[in-house]
């Protein structure tokens, strides 16, 4: 018999958190993810069918990794092994590959290795585990809220398929709470709990589509409230508010949070958006972001996309840059506030990242291509007899402190890098540009 099986109710026992005892035992009571688990789609079908192959779920906390899994391991005739990638190591990998191995030569049965926090495992030691999965020795099952391609090592991820789970939603969430409040076998029924709606849709939101926090705050609350005159325990906003504190942002500095919100910020600023752009800073602040990467990616913005508009960008983003040096949270908090809101209100123009970009893309092709004669320095007089810096025009000995010359190599003397865009400070560029040069190529 499986020994996962055999112990998984076991740990729901009274003691145990409310999530832990409400965890589905069926497809029937696990709600959402029909992407995923839909009665037509091909993870369930899958599933029920027992052909299980090594696949990585990936998902915020509480969105039902552990969960599934767990309902795999009832559902499948191979064993099943639960390892946490937070507390186990190398040595118990290794344990329980050997006694995969032993018990397909054995009897033929297949062993499904579930790696919990599977992004906890470093390259080496999930070196251990690939070339076993590649065998058919096991059966990969990873859980992990990290994006598995930072994450895993390629060879593991080119050998697994990536199923990605979704916050658990409004609907969704309404369904599993109540299911745990009527609950007398392992929820929280004998306590007579009465919530409304409103305050539901209050815990929901902060919640953050996390199953996990929703269902042991609403145990906390439960606990913490005496039965009313009716024979209820009536939870209020206020019962609420006091058990979570307050919401707790679902961020992790180097998971997708961190770079979704960085990319919402860029893109409000870039799109002229200042209220978008100071609540994605707002929300990056409030979560605990390292505001030097902040300020770094302003500095970044005011050169990249708003660049020669208004030259004066990036020289208030490096001042805020060197602010939050010197002053530190929380006071940081304003200059970033200014350097964001200047920028997004900024005109813009990407023309210098585009310019270098294309210079360098022929930089590239040319790179043998030689420096003209005009523009080589004559510093011995052999260099000078060979004709080194002949024909060089000295800009302010003329007109307008401008002379044209020739200063690239023939193959590439015509390709144009610098379009000014018709924004700010590039209008005056622009008529600059037109007064030296094009008056120039007209004589």
């Amino acid at each position: 018999m499986n020994l996962f099986k055999q112990n998984s109710d076991n740990i729901l026992k009274a003691t145990a958190p409310l999530s832990t005892r409400m965890r589905p035992r069926s497809f029937q009571e696990f709600f959402g993810q029909e992407h995923l688990l839909g009665p037509e789609r091909a993870l369930r079908k899958i599933v029920d069918s027992d052909q299980i192959f090594s696949m990585i779920f990936w998902g915020p906390p509480g969105s039902g990794k552990t969960t599934l899994s767990l309902l795999i391991s009832r559902i499948t005739k191979s064993k099943f092994i639960h390892i946490s990638a937070a507390v186990s190591g190398v040595s118990e990998l290794r344990t329980a590959i050997r006694d995969a191995e032993e018990l397909l030569g054995m009897t033929g049965q297949k062993t499904i290795v579930f790696i919990d926090e599977i992004h906890r495992f470093n390259k080496s030691q999930q070196d251990v585990i690939l070339p076993h999965v590649e065998s058919g020795a096991i059966t990969l099952i990873g859980a992990t809220t990290e994006n598995p391609s930072f994450e895993i090592t390629g060879p593991l991820l080119s050998r697994s398929r990536v199923f990605k789970l979704k916050p658990i939603d409004e609907d969704h969430m309404e369904s599993i709470l109540n299911r745990a409040i009527n609950d007398t076998e392992h929820g929280i029924g004998e306590f007579n709990a009465m919530i409304e709606p409103s305050v539901m849709g209050s815990l929901i939101s902060l919640s953050g589509g996390d199953a996990r926090i929703a269902l042991n705050t609403i145990e906390l609350a439960v606990a913490s409230i005496d039965i009313d005159e009716s024979g209820h325990r009536n939870i209020t906003l206020q019962v609420i508010q006091d058990v979570m504190q307050r919401s707790i942002p679902s961020y992790d500095k180097k998971g997708d949070q961190h770079y979704d919100l960085i990319s919402a910020f860029i893109k409000s600023v870039r799109g002229s958006d200042p209220d978008s752009s100071i609540y994605w800073l707002a929300r990056m602040i409030d979560a605990g972001e390292d505001p030097l990467f902040i300020a770094r990616r302003i500095v970044i913005l005011a050169a990249e996309d708003v660049g020669l508009a208004d030259p004066r960008a990036l020289s208030i983003s490096i001042a805020a840059y060197q602010a939050t040096h010197f002053i530190g949270m929380p006071e940081a908090r304003i200059p970033l506030s200014e350097a964001t809101i200047y920028l997004a209100t900024a005109p813009k123009s990407n023309s210098a990242y585009k310019a270098i970009d294309f210079a360098l893309e022929d930089a590239s092709l040319t790179p043998n291509e030689v420096v003209p004669l005009h523009l080589r320095n004559p510093v011995t007089e052999l260099m000078e007899d060979e004709g080194y810096g002949e024909g060089y025009k000295y800009s302010h000995n003329y007109d307008n402190h401008f002379a044209s010359m020739q200063n690239r190599p023939n193959k590439i003397k015509d390709h144009v890098y610098y379009t000014p865009s018709d924004q700010g400070y590039e209008i005056k560029i622009q008529r600059w540009h037109n007064e030296r040069w094009n008056k120039n190529n007209k004589k």
